[in-house]
């Protein structure tokens, strides 16, 4: 194995579409897994979106992830209950639904939770 290697998830390896258009996951692949850039367009939100893809009631995939633009409100089964936006770093347990806030896309970069995140 090479001690560098490259990958731009402006030329993903895989893309993955969320329903009725409301934005999308773009995958590299690296020997640790899955990371990934998450466009999630105004009025996206996981229980309408990801959620028929998926077939949980909530979110059960594990986040680590950084915030590149927009906003984005977590609620955790509990109701623990968060907002992030440009800047914040962020994890999320298994067990929660999200939506955009506001009228930007919300861009994300994960390096946990995409593995599996909105695959039919």
């Amino acid at each position: 194995m090479s001690g560098l290697v490259r990958k731009s998830l402006d030329a993903p390896e895989e893309v993955r579409p969320f329903e009725d258009g409301k934005g999308k996951v773009e995958l590299v692949n690296l020997e640790g897994g899955a990371v990934g850039r998450a466009v999630f367009e105004p009025g996206w939100q996981w229980s309408k979106h990801v959620k028929p893809i998926a077939g949980t009631e909530s979110c059960q995939a594990p986040h680590v992830g950084y915030f590149v633009s927009g906003r984005m409100r977590i609620v955790m089964d509990d109701g623990e209950t968060m907002d992030f936006g440009p800047g914040d770093f962020m994890t999320a347990a298994p067990g929660h639904d999200a939506w955009v806030v506001g009228d930007e896309p919300c861009v994300v970069i994960d390096w946990q939770g995409f593995t599996d995140y909105a695959k039919r």
